[in-house]
């Protein structure tokens, strides 16, 4: 019986330090983004930051060059100076956007 109930508390322990752990790391992730913005469309095939669309999973999911519903962290204040060969203003965007057609 002992020995079932030092198996609980380990697996507590363990449970409580992986669950501190992974907090720990998402306040850091958004401590360090501070200074930068989310930019749309000018993330590289398989190199944004996240939102992708429907169907993707985030990070790296995006399909092809300069999507506009996949965004970039960019220093703030940046974003609408860096190109775009997809955006309606050849920029960047703080928003998603509907790709101009070639």
């Amino acid at each position: 019986m002992s020995g079932n109930l030092t198996t609980r508390a380990t697996a507590l322990t363990l449970a409580m330090a992986v669950g501190s752990a992974l907090a720990l790391a998402n306040t850091t992730a958004h401590a360090d983004d501070g200074g930068k913005e989310k930019c749309f469309g000018v993330a590289l095939k398989g190199k944004n930051d996240c939102a992708a669309g429907a169907g993707t999973s985030c990070a790296g999911s995006s399909t092809r060059d300069y999507q506009g519903n996949a965004w970039k962290l960019v220093p703030k204040g940046t974003c609408e100076q860096v190109m775009s060969k997809t955006s309606p203003t050849g920029h960047g965007q703080l928003q998603a956007f509907k790709e101009k057609q070639s």
